[in-house]
C-alpha cells in the first residue's frame, strides 16, 4: 500500500475507535497504531472483523523494554491482512504491576506468544487461559530480556552424575576477564599476531 492509502486506513481506524487508539505513524511502509492498554482487545477485534482491515493473521507478539520510562514495556502486536496484503503493528503501554489483557479470544496464536512475553519480560497477562513459563525453566529467577537482567543470570543448572539428578547452582564464572580483538580483519594488525614473526624472519633471508 502507498503512504497516502495507509494514511487513509489510519484515519478509518481512528475515527472508528476514537476513544480506543490514540494516535499512528507510518513507518517503513507499515501502519503502527498505539492504543490504550486496557482497551486491545476491542481494538484487535475491530481489526480482524472491519471490513475495509481484514487483519486477520496474529504473525508475532513480542515486548519492548524502556528501562527509564514509567511504562517501561511496550507490548507490540504484528498483524497480516491477506485481504490488504498488508502488516499492521500495534502497541501498548504498561509497567511492572499492571496486566495486559490476553487477546486469545481474538487470536487464539496469543496463547503461546503472550506466555513467552511473561517468561522473557515479566508482564502480566490477565485472564489467560495458561500464564506460565515457557522458555525457561519452571525454577527460573528474574526475566532475561529485561534490560536490567545480568548477562551471566543468578544461577546455572547441570546434571550432577553423582545425584543422578539436575542441580542448581549459584553462577561460577570460571574466566574472570577475557581480551578481545575487535580488529576489522580488512586492517592490518597494529602488533605481530602469533606465527607472523617467523614470516618477517623468511622475509629477511631472502633478502
Amino acid at each position: 500500500m502507498t503512504a497516502t492509502a495507509l494514511d487513509q486506513l489510519g484515519k478509518h481506524i481512528e475515527s472508528a475507535l476514537e476513544n480506543e487508539v490514540t494516535g499512528y505513524s507510518i513507518a517503513k511502509g507499515e501502519l503502527c497504531l498505539t492504543v490504550r492498554t486496557d482497551q486491545i482487545v476491542k481494538v484487535l477485534t475491530f481489526l480482524r472483523d472491519d471490513s475495509e482491515c481484514k487483519f486477520r493473521i496474529l504473525v508475532d507478539l513480542c515486548g519492548v523494554d524502556w528501562p527509564q520510562r514509567h511504562n517501561r514495556f511496550d507490548v507490540v502486536y504484528h498483524l497480516l491482512s491477506m485481504h490488504l496484503n498488508q502488516r499492521i503493528r500495534v502497541k501498548v503501554e504498561t509497567d511492572e504491576e499492571t496486566p495486559v489483557p490476553s487477546v486469545t479470544s481474538v487470536y487464539s496464536a496469543a496463547g503461546w506468544f503472550e506466555r513467552e512475553l511473561w517468561d522473557m519480560f515479566g508482564v502480566m497477562v490477565s485472564d489467560h487461559p495458561d500464564l506460565r513459563r515457557i522458555l525457561t525453566d519452571y525454577g527460573f529467577q528474574g526475566h532475561p530480556l529485561r534490560k536490567d537482567f545480568p548477562l551471566t543470570g543468578y544461577v546455572e543448572m547441570r546434571y550432577d552424575e553423582e545425584q543422578k539428578r539436575v542441580v542448581y547452582e549459584p553462577v561460577k564464572l570460571t574466566q574472570e576477564f577475557r581480551n578481545f580483538d575487535f580488529l576489522s580483519p580488512w586492517e592490518s594488525a597494529k602488533y605481530v599476531l602469533p606465527g607472523d614473526e617467523k614470516a618477517d624472519e623468511a622475509e629477511k633471508g631472502e633478502k
